[in-house]
């Protein structure tokens, strides 16, 4: 199998989503324009606890990609897990494995993520079926 490499940037806009979760936890819609070797939108679901502003906290996201990668046209699912502790970030960015679609489908990879005055610069390393 060859792996490959994409990489580009997006934005990102939460919305505080209804439900009831509980306790300190909220909940958010998230949606993304992605632009580079990826190009279109994303759409997904996160939910957040603790306290950002005294530098901890966490979240966890399932979001829905839709549109090309590398020429590629289909869709498939990024999971999210981040955790910020004394103000010490970690953040592990994963293809869920089998949702792929399309031409996208077999997709597993791994995303880094670099914000750097608030732009967001992703690199994927990724391998299809």
């Amino acid at each position: 199998m060859t792996s490959f490499t994409a990489s580009g940037t997006f934005e990102v806009q939460l919305s505080p989503s209804p439900g009831e979760v509980g306790g300190s936890v909220g909940r958010f819609d998230l949606t993304k324009t992605w632009h580079g070797d990826l190009q279109g939108s994303g759409s997904g679901l996160m939910l957040s606890a603790g306290n950002p502003a005294a530098g901890d906290a966490g979240y966890v996201a399932i979001e829905t990609f839709i549109g090309t990668l590398h020429e590629r046209e289909g869709s498939f699912a990024f999971a999210q897990f981040g955790l910020m502790e004394g103000g010490q970030s970690t953040l592990t960015y994963r293809v869920v494995p089998g949702s792929g679609i399309g031409e996208l489908s077999g997709i597993r990879g791994v995303l880094d993520l670099v914000i750097e005055e608030g732009e967001h610069r992703y690199t994927l390393t990724y391998d299809l079926d």
